[in-house]
């Protein structure tokens, strides 16, 4: 029988268009298991459980909790703290004042982390608890899983984008530079590819952390392109690398921020897509002895918690998740554990879930496959892999169909 307690939901990271529906799906399905008494959701994450600053969830009504499921961003808060072994014992320590056996931690694989580390320290202790780890993040970096929930509506929105901004570059020739979010995995900027409809339609480059790009090489790239098509359509990731292994952000500053993880501050700076532009324009413009309209965007933050492109696939298996760990603490062996999408093979699309080891999934980030990428571009897999996860975009038109 399972051990009798009270239970802590936390979100951790950064937000996404999904994460309450992981969040309502735990509080749905919590009166599966009898075992669980109260369901303290934590402001802030791991923050708030050390200052004690909980919720009870127990009684949300059914209406309310159907609205936080379709808002964006983190219902009780999120958190960048990154917990060492002092911190875990003051989280352990809370969690025996408060009885809590249940621990369930949305995030990816710092989270996973934070959760693996907790779980050891209670076995060691004693402390009879069951941790789960429920999967989040836009860059869908976590190794076992063949997805996470918010990649999916935050892919959407690059597509979307990249389809509004293409038809802009069309209608107005130029070379246009778009850095998207993606520190060490490539999967978000490489979503720019479904915006493609017609033949030319960009992004017509695309840049991931995966493939290394020199400066002359990129700027060879762009000429080709421009050359044939009168203009030029780039998808970058933040996390662009160059051959040294270094990312062009760390090239740019000799004093770089980073967070309490140990990350480079990329998202919230145009600083890369200023700096490519400035590339093409210095160099590929002297050359060519002409002006060129060139112009950069970074999309940031927008792509984590936009409203308006939230895909019905992802937030159907973000709610799954958060239900399936609830069903999974209903059982006693299980005393950890993340949440694992998998396909099913040869299915068309379908997924399979099972309960992954958390260390199985914490802190390296997952990259994506060779088979998913060519040169500066993806491949037919890439695309047969992401559709489903990003669903229905935006229908357009072109008069270059009365040709046909």
């Amino acid at each position: 029988m399972s051990t009798q307690g009270n239970a802590v939901i936390g979100q951790s990271g950064g937000p996404t268009n999904v994460i309450n529906q992981s969040l309502v799906g735990v509080i749905q399905n919590l009166k599966l298991n009898p075992a669980i008494g109260k369901l303290l959701g934590t402001r802030h994450g791991v923050r708030g459980i050390v200052n004690n600053d909980y919720i009870e969830l127990n009684n949300t009504p059914h209406e309310l909790l159907e609205r936080i499921a379709r808002t964006p961003s983190s219902a009780l808060g999120s958190t960048r703290d990154k917990p060492d072994a002092a911190y875990c014992e003051k989280i352990l320590a809370n969690f025996k004042q408060n009885n809590v056996r249940y621990f369930f931690y949305i995030g990816g694989n710092d989270s996973a982390d934070t959760a693996r580390i907790v779980q050891e320290m209670g076995a060691k202790t004693g402390y009879q608890m069951q941790v789960f780890h429920i999967p989040k993040t836009i860059d869908n970096d976590l190794r076992v899983h063949d997805h996470t929930p918010g990649y999916g509506s935050a892919a959407k929105f690059v597509a979307s984008a990249f389809i509004g901004d293409d038809f802009d570059n069309k209608s107005l020739p130029g070379i246009k530079v778009n850095v998207v979010m993606g520190r060490h995995a490539g999967y978000l900027t490489a979503a720019s590819a479904l915006a493609r409809k017609y033949d030319n339609d960009g992004p017509h480059l695309i840049y991931v952390p995966e493939k290394p790009i020199s400066e002359d090489d990129f700027l060879a790239d762009v000429d080709r392109v421009f050359t044939k098509l009168g203009r030029c359509v780039i998808a970058a990731s933040e996390g662009l690398t160059a051959p040294d292994g270094k990312t062009y952000a760390e090239h740019m500053a000799e004093n770089v921020e980073k967070d309490s993880h140990g990350n480079i501050q990329l998202s919230g700076t145009g600083a890369l897509g200023d700096y490519l532009a400035g590339l093409i324009t210095e160099k590929l413009g002297k050359a060519r002895g002409k002006k060129l309209r060139v112009r950069a965007d970074t999309f940031g933050y927008l792509q984590r918690s936009f409203a308006g492109c939230i895909s019905e696939t992802d937030a159907s298996e973000a709610r799954l998740v958060g239900k399936k760990a609830v069903e999974y603490s209903l059982d006693p062996k299980n005393v950890e554990g993340s949440v694992c999408m998998t396909r099913k093979p040869g299915t068309g699309y379908e997924i399979q879930i099972h309960l992954e080891s958390i260390k199985n999934v914490a802190r390296e980030a997952k990259h994506m496959p060779d088979e998913f990428l060519t040169g500066n571009d993806v491949t037919q897999k890439f695309i047969d892999y992401a559709r489903p996860l990003v669903g229905e975009l935006p229908p357009v038109g072109s008069f270059s169909e009365l040709k046909k």
